[in-house]
């Protein structure tokens, strides 16, 4: 008989701008060594993985992390009281600090996780890309923080147009002008706060790699993927596994020189003389997580195992040409479930 977990699952945002809950849960749902109960914890009563069948068993409302970490693990305890959690899976970029920072508190509770340390989630950040790319021997493109629109006017002096401009946690563009990198600045700050990054352009194809690392040197699984459709976020609508023998080498790589612990996503410029640039390192499962599962790696399934202490083989392959569309769909619910969770913050 298989035993059964109580798992906590963030980030229901399943938009245009998804987030990796709905995918992770549907790769635990589809867990061949242990069958699941699903607790989704959600920032906004219109998460559309709250209205989604077959998702979560329990819905529960949690506080940003900016409220204060002291707030936020105050609810997860409320919340481990009700449900006695075995495994949180964070997804959101913004919380990923304050879980890794309380990892000694959760353990206390009996709640595991498997996440990057906080040394290797504060050295990949987009500000310090090119000090990783020289520390670990990767090919990063040329970048720059900026904190104020004062500096854009010497970026002339650094780089050729067009450059990117990217958030700290989420959004990019893609700029011609110093009017458009003020435009952007604007944009990006406001919501994200600064430094705001310039990177250089690299022309080429965008390929990314989800990796599941043990923390140890050890890569248990990566799936390669380049996106077939786009949406004016960026985000992948569409795409297709590669067999990029190059990219599995780099990924590995990465992973055995930083000991990388956790879920993670590689997001890279190749060019036509074949040369790849590492753009982004996301330090957490990305949203199209579930096309790895579907071409025969069921990383969510890896990471919980992780999580719980369990020896984890590698896997050795994936189907190459397998591919992912989204789709949008309506759903309908009663307004007495919207009501509900936000009245008493749980479904």
């Amino acid at each position: 008989m298989k035993p059964k977990y109580t798992i906590a699952v963030t980030s229901l945002n399943n938009t245009d701008n998804p987030g990796a809950g709905v995918p992770v849960i549907r790769g635990l749902r589809e867990a061949k060594s242990f069958d699941v109960r699903i607790i989704g914890l959600v920032y906004e009563n219109l998460e559309p993985g709250i209205y989604m069948e077959n998702v979560a068993d329990k819905i529960y409302q949690i506080p940003y992390p900016s409220a204060g970490s002291d707030v936020f693990m105050e609810r997860i305890e409320y919340i481990h009281s009700k449900e006695n959690i075995d495994v949180i899976i964070p997804n959101f970029d913004a919380e990923l600090f304050t879980f890794m920072k309380s990892e000694h508190v959760l353990k206390d509770m009996g709640i595991k996780t498997f996440l990057p340390t906080i040394k290797q989630f504060e050295e990949r950040h987009k500000s310090e890309l090119p000090e990783f790319g020289k520390k670990y021997g990767f090919d990063i493109p040329f970048s720059k923080t900026i904190t104020n629109l004062s500096d854009i006017k010497n970026l002339q002096y650094e780089f050729n147009y067009p450059v990117l401009v990217k958030g700290k946690f989420y959004d990019a563009y893609l700029a011609y002008t110093p009017e458009q990198v003020i435009e952007f600045f604007n944009k990006i700050s406001s919501k994200w706060g600064v430094p705001v990054i310039i990177q250089e352009f690299i022309k080429g194809t965008e390929v990314n790699v989800i990796a599941l690392g043990d923390g140890k040197g050890n890569t248990i699984g990566s799936v390669p993927m380049r996106k077939q459709y786009i949406t004016d976020k960026g985000k992948a609508w569409g795409g297709i596994t590669l067999g990029d023998k190059n990219l599995m080498k780099i990924t590995k790589d990465l992973i055995k020189k930083t000991k990388w612990k956790g879920g993670m996503e590689l997001e890279f410029i190749k060019t036509q003389e074949n040369k790849y640039y590492i753009i982004e390192i996301n330090p957490r499962i990305p949203a199209w997580v579930y096309l790895a599962v579907g071409a025969g790696q069921n990383l969510p399934e890896a990471l919980v195992k992780l999580a719980l202490g369990e020896n984890v083989e590698p896997f050795k392959s994936y189907d190459v040409g397998k591919m992912f569309v989204r789709y949008s769909q309506d759903i309908i619910a009663d307004i007495s479930v919207f009501e509900k969770l936000s009245m008493i913050g749980e479904l």
